[in-house]
């Protein structure tokens, strides 16, 4: 089994900055004033906008 270098792994973590683990998925209910029933409105949004994602879509 080969062995890697802390450095190596370093600098692959680097490499993949803007990978998709920097988004996550979002799932907000809305509740339609009609009929009472709720529908689900998912998203892939960056990790740092999701806060702003639940307060922009009211």
């Amino acid at each position: 089994m080969a062995k890697v270098s802390k450095n190596a792994r370093v600098a692959q973590r680097a490499a993949n900055a803007g990978s998709g683990r920097d988004h996550v998925k979002v799932i907000k209910s809305i509740k339609d004033p009609k009929t009472g029933k709720y529908t689900y409105k998912e998203m892939m949004v960056h990790k740092d906008q999701v806060k702003e994602f639940f307060a922009n879509n009211k």
